[in-house]
C-alpha cells in the first residue's frame, strides 16, 4: 500500500466538528472520514498557501475539466461545460433548489430512511415531506413502485430528492429502477434532484450510476448535486457542484444559488477540487479497498460477538446501517446509552425516519485499530443495555 491509513492523526483540539467530544468518547457518527487527505492535494493546497494572497477567486476552465474527465472516466457519463455550476455544498444546494423550483406548502418526495439533513431542507424551507417508506425485507430493502408511484401523482408534490447511492443502508440503485423513478417523476410532473456526493466511495468493483445518464427523461428532467468533499475528506473546502442538463431548468438553479450567495468559491475550494480529481484516483482505489476489510472486519466482528445485532449488506459509502431490533425499538435511547456507558457515539436511526427507530449508522472511516476500539465498545454496550432491559 502506497498510502499509510493505519495512521492514528490525533484531531481532538482542531475545531473538528466531530471529534469535539468528551476525551473518553469515541465519535464513529457524522460522515466525516479519520484519514489525512491524499498528499498530492496537500501539496497543491500548500502551493497555493505558499502563493501568499487569498483575495476572491474565479472558476477557471480547469475547473470544468476535472469534473468532466472525472466523471466521463470513472461513471461513464459526459457532461458537458455548461451543465456544471459551482456551489459552496451539496447541502446550500439542495435548500436553495427547494426554495426556488418549490413554492411554500408543497410536498418534497423522500424514500426513507434517508440522510436526515433532507428534512431541514425541505422543512426549513416552509414545504412539506411526502415520505415513500422503503420496504424492509429479509435483512435488506427494496423500492415498493405503488408507493412511489401514489406520492408522486398527488397533484401537491413537485419534487423528489433522490439519495444515489443511498444514505445510509449503502445501497446503489441499479439501471432499471433509476429509469422508472425517471418516468414516474416525468409523468406526473415532478423534478428530481439526486444527491450523489458518496457516488465514489463503493465498494472495489462495484460503480454507480447518475440518474442523469440513465435515459433522455433522466437527463432532462434531474439536476445533480455531486462534490470531491466525501470522497477524498475536503468538506472544510465549502466546494462542490450542481450538474443540470436542461437550461431552463438551469437559470432557475442559477438564478438560486446566486440570490442566496452560494455560488463563488473560497481560495481554496478550487485548487482542492482540481486537485482531487486529476491526481487521487489511486489514494481513493486504496482507501476504498481500505473501507471494505474494514466492512468485512464489522461483519465478522458482529456475526461471532454480537449475533444480537445484524449488518445490513451494503455496497456504498463507508457509513453502515445496523439492525438492533432483537434489543430494541428505540435506537435514539440505544445510541444515548452507547456513549453514555462506553465512550462510542454512533448516530441514532431515529432522525433518518422510516423504520429508522431499530438501527445506528455507524461510519468505518477509520484506522483498523480505532475500529477495533469502537467494536469492543458496541459489545461491551449492547451486553450492559440488556442486562438493564433485563432488570
Amino acid at each position: 500500500m502506497d498510502y499509510n491509513f493505519d495512521k492514528v492523526t490525533d484531531r481532538r483540539g482542531s475545531n473538528s466538528y466531530k471529534w469535539n467530544v468528551a476525551d473518553n468518547e469515541l465519535p464513529m457518527w457524522v460522515a466525516d472520514m479519520d484519514f489525512e487527505v491524499a498528499p498530492e492535494i496537500r501539496e497543491a493546497l500548500q502551493r497555493r498557501l505558499d502563493h501568499g494572497i487569498f483575495g476572491y477567486a474565479d472558476l477557471p476552465e480547469e475547473w470544468y475539466e476535472a469534473y468532466q474527465t472525472w466523471w466521463q472516466r470513472r461513471h461513464h457519463w459526459t457532461m458537458e461545460r455548461d451543465w456544471l455550476l459551482f456551489s459552496t455544498g451539496v447541502l446550500p444546494s439542495l435548500s436553495s433548489i427547494v426554495r426556488k423550483l418549490t413554492t411554500p406548502a408543497e410536498n418534497v418526495l423522500v424514500m426513507t430512511p434517508v440522510y436526515n439533513h433532507f428534512f431541514s431542507s425541505i422543512l426549513n424551507n416552509g414545504r412539506n415531506v411526502r415520505e415513500c417508506p422503503l420496504i424492509y425485507e429479509n435483512g435488506k430493502y427494496h423500492l415498493d413502485f405503488a408507493l412511489l408511484e401514489q406520492g408522486l401523482s398527488d397533484p401537491q408534490t413537485a419534487m423528489m430528492i433522490l439519495c444515489n447511492p443511498q444514505n445510509p443502508a449503502g445501497i446503489i440503485w441499479d439501471r432499471d429502477t433509476l429509469y422508472r423513478i425517471g418516468e414516474l417523476c416525468e409523468q406526473y410532473g415532478v423534478i428530481v434532484v439526486s444527491d450523489e456526493i458518496h457516488c465514489d466511495l463503493t465498494e472495489p468493483g462495484k460503480e454507480y450510476i447518475p440518474f442523469a445518464s440513465v435515459s433522455e427523461t433522466c437527463e432532462r428532467n434531474s439536476i445533480t448535486c455531486i462534490a470531491p468533499t466525501k470522497t477524498f475528506n475536503l468538506a472544510g473546502l465549502q466546494t462542490s457542484a450542481i450538474v443540470v442538463p436542461n437550461p431552463h431548468l438551469r437559470h432557475k438553479v442559477w438564478r438560486g444559488i446566486n440570490t442566496d450567495e452560494v455560488a463563488e468559491p473560497n481560495v481554496f475550494a478550487v485548487t482542492g477540487a482540481v486537485a482531487a480529481f486529476r491526481e487521487g484516483g489511486a489514494w481513493l482505489d486504496e482507501l476504498r479497498t481500505y473501507v471494505s476489510v474494514n466492512r468485512q472486519t464489522v461483519a465478522a466482528y458482529i456475526t461471532h460477538e454480537i449475533p444480537q445485532l445484524y449488518l445490513l449488506p451494503s455496497e456504498a459509502t463507508y457509513l453502515l446501517w445496523i439492525d438492533c431490533r432483537a434489543i430494541t425499538d428505540d435506537s435514539r435511547a440505544f445510541a444515548r446509552f452507547l456513549r453514555k456507558e462506553t465512550g462510542l457515539y454512533v448516530s441514532d436511526g431515529r432522525q433518518y425516519r422510516g423504520d429508522g427507530q431499530y438501527f445506528i449508522r455507524l461510519n468505518i472511516a477509520c484506522p483498523a485499530s480505532v475500529l477495533q476500539d469502537g467494536l469492543e465498545r458496541l459489545k461491551r454496550g449492547v451486553q450492559a443495555y440488556q442486562k438493564t432491559e433485563e432488570r
